[in-house]
């Protein structure tokens, strides 16, 4: 069985740290956790060099997604992580669909529901509890402000790991909030969302696409500054009193999506509610700390949820820290 994996931005050879040090640290992990299988990775020949395990690197020059088009129907199988901005994780997910070849992750209809965070609240609204939600068109952006009154959240549709996601609280922020977000996005529309209190979470879960089953809750380190929303980092695991009510709106969210398969991260606020922010239909940066502390193997497991199998018994040891920094994710081991 013939596996490709690779890493949006570390296959294009983008050169801004603050874009790679996530990316190169899960291709890194989800790599060293397929040595098992005759595993290829895809690499820029501008990328830095990445460890890879005994995984075979493929050095590219062309296009991804030509190289893609391609190429890729000489695997079995192929594990996409990318972002979902301007649905570019959809569009490779689609495009290795079209090439006959299993997705080693969601489809590309579940990508595409959980790339817009709009189609993922109206999906979602009536099953778990949500944040409630608009969707602001440009040209009603004076209509809005002059509603502006209290805590709102402003951020793009499509956007990730907090990328123009702002508070605001008056209509002057609130039409900033929306001119930043314009310079980030394509969609003809971005969200305001009511402000929640609470502290930021996740939940990493595996789903063979019927049945989900959380692995983990995960802080998110998020700070504010001059309203702007900052991810910095995370803690596995997160040590909190609504840990089994997140893990249950969690997994009862991702079963009810369909097509979302493999590994998934749930994005929650856990105040006096508990509230769903968003669904990641990928590997996200826990998955770099989480495979250290499982009594399995992640990588394999989420090759085999796919196939429809499931862990049949999740414990975790430990627990680590990761934080940005600089052009890399550095981990500190807490116990």
């Amino acid at each position: 069985m013939n596996l490709l994996v690779f890493e949006y931005a570390t296959a294009l050879g983008v050169k801004d740290p603050s874009l790679t040090a996530e990316g190169q640290a899960m291709l890194n992990a989800i790599t060293n956790d397929l040595e098992g299988f005759n595993t290829n990775f895809i690499i820029s020949k501008d990328s830095a060099q990445i460890e890879g395990g005994s995984c075979n690197p493929v050095e590219i020059e062309q296009d991804l997604k030509e190289w893609i088009n391609n190429n890729v129907s000489f695997y079995d199988l192929c594990l996409p992580i990318a972002p979902e901005e301007n649905f570019i994780l959809f569009e490779l997910t689609r495009l290795i669909e079209k090439n006959g070849v299993q997705v080693v992750g969601s489809s590309s209809n579940a990508v595409n529901i959980c790339s817009d965070k709009y189609l993922t609240y109206h999906a979602l609204k009536e099953k778990v509890p949500v944040i409630p939600t608009r969707k602001v068109l440009w040209r009603e952006i004076d209509e809005y402000a002059d509603g502006i009154s209290g805590k709102y959240v402003v951020k793009p549709a499509d956007g990730v790991s907090c990328l123009a996601v702002q508070v605001v609280d008056s209509a002057e922020s609130f039409k900033n909030a929306a001119i930043r977000v314009k310079n980030v996005t394509n969609l003809p529309y971005f969200l305001l969302q009511d402000y929640v209190a609470g502290d930021s979470a996740s939940v990493s879960l595996l789903t063979n696409g019927k049945r989900a089953i959380p692995l983990s809750l995960n802080k998110q380190d998020n700070t504010q500054n001059n309203g702007n929303i900052i991810y910095n980092g995370g803690k596995v695991p997160m040590n909190h009193r609504k840990e089994d009510e997140a893990k249950e709106i969690a997994k009862k969210a991702v079963e009810s999506i369909s097509g979302l398969k493999g590994y998934v991260g749930v994005d929650l606020i856990l105040g006096d509610e508990v509230y769903l922010v968003e669904i990641n239909s990928r590997l996200t940066t826990p998955y770099v700390a989480l495979r250290q502390m499982l009594n399995f193997n992640l990588g394999e497991a989420v090759v085999e949820s796919v196939k429809g199998h499931l862990p049949e018994e999740v414990n975790i040891k430990g627990e680590i820290e990761f934080q940005k920094e600089a052009d890399h994710l550095q981990l500190k081991v807490i116990s």
